[in-house]
This record gives C-alpha cells, sequence and structure tokens, in this order.
C-alpha cells in the first residue's frame, strides 16, 4: 500500500486531503442545516450548497477509487489530480475574492475557514501532484 503512493508522507498527505474533501461533501451534502447556520447563509441557499456538496463528493469517491480500487493504482491518473489542484485553486481564489475584495454577504460569522480550508487543500494537492508524478504521469 504504502509503495502505492511513494512513501507514507504521501499516503498521509492523500489521506488527510480526500478525508477533508469527504467531511466538507458530508456537511454540505448530510449537515446542509449547520453548514448554512455556521455561514450564515439564508435556507434558499440549500440546493446551491449541496449542488457544491456533489462536486465535493465526486472528487471523493473518485479518491477513494483511484487510490484504493483502482487495478492500475494512481498510474496514468494525472488528470484526476490536475483536476482536484485545479478546483482547489480556484475555490481558493474565488473565496479570496469574495471575503477579501468584493465581501458581498460576508459577515462576523464567516471568518477565515473559507479561505485557510482551501488552501491547505491546494498546498496538499500541489504536494500530492509533484510527489507522485512519476506515478501519475506516466
Amino acid at each position: 500500500m504504502i509503495e502505492k503512493f511513494n512513501n507514507i508522507f504521501y499516503l498521509i498527505i492523500y489521506l488527510v486531503h480526500f478525508a477533508g474533501v469527504g467531511m466538507y461533501a458530508y456537511q454540505t451534502i448530510i449537515g446542509t442545516k449547520r453548514f448554512i447556520k455556521k455561514f450564515g447563509i439564508d435556507k434558499s441557499g440549500t440546493i446551491a450548497v449541496r449542488f457544491a456538496g456533489a462536486f465535493l463528493f465526486a472528487v471523493f469517491l473518485m479518491s477513494v477509487y483511484v487510490g484504493f480500487v483502482r487495478s492500475g493504482g494512481l498510474n496514468a491518473t494525472w488528470a484526476f489530480f490536475n483536476i482536484v489542484f485545479i478546483y482547489n485553486l480556484c475555490v481558493l481564489f474565488c473565496n479570496y475574492y469574495s471575503i477579501k475584495v468584493d465581501k458581498t454577504g460576508v459577515s462576523k460569522k464567516i471568518g477565515m475557514e473559507p479561505i485557510y480550508g482551501p488552501l491547505a487543500f491546494t498546498i496538499m494537492s500541489a504536494i500530492l501532484c509533484y510527489g507522485l508524478a512519476d506515478k501519475i504521469y506516466v
């Protein structure tokens, strides 16, 4: 298992990254009421929150398949890893713009989680793209 990820470091990064994605998918799809309350989102935003959660859930499912089910393992999965990195980067930029520049709908309830979370995910996905390059770009 560990050799599939080159070493324990990349396996841990993989698990932490995609467990976090799974956590946000759960919060946005199943725990929607608590999620929208946490960020001060009106109930009318429930469908949009679950819509975003569906994308997170799809990424989570693919991470389980690619990392633990697929017979070829991580080999030639560059498209998945790159789209995850680009997705994380876009969420980071959009959230930064929303909170720091545009500020529409921003309240004291929001805090910095919408920036720090995607920043951590972007860094972890970049580490995975770099550290697993010998496998994913085959």
